[in-house]
């Protein structure tokens, strides 16, 4: 049963070449923090681009929660009237975050450092992950947590009356746990300071920044040292959400195995600690090329054309890329059944904790449509079948994970017999025009 509501069996067919223009949402990302700031700024942010996808519009219902006057003005504009750091009201009922971990996760910092309290639940998949990797750091500012056991959801944080800065080590990468511990500094006093070994999405500093926030990044033996001064008054900002790069993966993919494809995904996002996937695809000898390479909103964006490529050939994934491209590890497992040889990913363990096991949920899917994969704990192999030589033909558990439906219904196009899976409701989580824009290119999508 889809926690979105009745499942939405899906069936994806072999289909012939996919062209043309894959206009792809706005960055999900940068669209929940967008909101965020634009709440906790003085004045009204404007957003163009914004994704509509359930999991951002849950982030824009919380904010109106907390007191921030959040308005669609259709057509993927947004404006936001915020209340200023330190400002958010206390809700005055439950916080419901749905499907995403970002959201809830940043939420959670954002309110953390305020003398409110709020309680917070999701869907029954976000309500089965652990959140004591955010909860522990915010408990450091003088936050409480009180939650289910193994820190899960349902889970009440009673903000810090008299918040303290902050020097906080992220134990395993991730933006999300560096982000939640920024948004809390904002209302610390002095200087929260947070060391990232590695490199991980950087959206919440940039961002930060824009919006007028005292905000540095040091490269030193610790790894990145990042300091931010607290109780700023952040400024309203005009924010346009470049196109998300984990969305463009799906066309993208698919367009790399799909015999005589050619499709042009403008406008997307290529910031450095995104575009692992693209860096890999092409180490693969993927025919992906970059046009009209800009910069928008302080963010380096491109065109992006992937042409089939029946000669990929499978590589060990560098693991200090994993940070860049975590979410595009299932739908590179697909691209990885169609290359000569033996993809290796490592250094992956963050795929376990993620809307599903997804290691587990990729590994026993590729199994049963005829592909050769090994994991363990932090890595996987994928044997690669070669150009057209994918059986397909079962049905997969998408585990309530839009990445995992959408990863298999791509298998499905170039396999030799339609691949077909329990759930497709959850994509509308991120990617919430994924049916039209791929039936446009030329996919054969059904819904059973």
């Amino acid at each position: 049963m889809s926690a979105h509501g009745t499942p939405i069996p899906m069936q994806s067919a072999p289909c012939g070449p996919l062209n043309g223009t894959a206009n792809v949402p706005g960055d999900k990302s940068i669209s929940h923090r967008s909101l965020i700031l634009g709440a906790l700024s003085v004045g009204e942010t404007k957003i163009s681009g914004l994704l509509e996808g359930q999991d951002v519009l849950d982030t824009a219902k919380a904010m109106r929660a907390f007191g921030a006057e959040v308005t669609d003005l259709g057509e993927g504009n947004w404006s936001v009237h915020g209340v200023g750091v330190g400002g958010f009201a206390e809700p005055a009922n439950v916080i419901y975050c749905g499907n995403s971990g970002t959201g809830v996760r940043l939420i959670m910092g954002a309110m953390a450092t305020s003398a409110i309290t709020a309680t917070f639940t999701g869907d029954a998949s976000l309500n089965k992950r652990p959140m004591a990797r955010v909860t522990d750091p915010l408990a450091l500012f003088g936050a409480q947590a009180v939650g289910r056991d193994g820190g899960r959801l349902p889970m009440t944080i009673v903000g810090a009356a008299d918040p303290v800065p902050v020097r906080y080590e992220v134990p395993v990468p991730s933006a999300q746990v560096k982000s939640a511990v920024l948004l809390a500094g904002l209302n610390a006093p002095g200087q929260t300071v947070v060391i990232e070994r590695e490199a991980t999405r950087d959206h919440t500093e940039r961002m930060l920044a824009g919006f007028g926030a005292e905000i540095t990044t040091e490269v030193t033996e610790e790894g990145r040292v990042i300091t931010l001064t607290g109780q700023p008054e952040l400024k309203p900002q005009v924010i346009a959400v470049p196109r998300d790069p984990s969305s463009a993966a799906f066309p993208v993919c698919a367009a790399l195995i799909v015999p005589g494809s050619d499709v042009l995904v403008p406008n997307i996002g290529l910031n450095p600690t995104r575009a692992g996937l693209f860096e890999t695809l092409r180490d693969m000898g993927a025919d992906l090329t970059y046009e009209n390479p800009r910069e928008e909103g302080g963010e380096p964006v491109a065109d992006l054309r992937a042409r089939f490529s029946p000669d990929l050939k499978g590589i060990e994934v560098p693991p200090e890329r994993a940070a860049s491209m975590i979410d595009e590890y299932p739908v590179l497992s697909v691209v990885a059944a169609f290359a000569q040889g033996q993809t290796v990913m490592r250094g992956v363990k963050e795929l376990r904790v993620k809307e599903s096991d997804r290691i587990e949920a990729m590994a026993t899917g590729l199994r049963a449509n005829g592909v050769e994969v090994e994991d363990g704990p932090d890595w996987w192999i994928v044997t690669g079948m070669g150009h057209g030589k994918v059986p397909g033909g079962t049905e997969v558990e998408s585990h309530l994970d839009h990445r995992i439906a959408m990863s298999f219904l791509c298998l499905g196009m170039a396999a030799q017999q339609p691949v077909r899976v329990d759930d497709g409701g959850p994509i509308a989580t991120s990617f919430p025009i994924f049916e039209p824009l791929m039936t446009g290119l030329g996919a054969t999508l059904t819904r059973l």
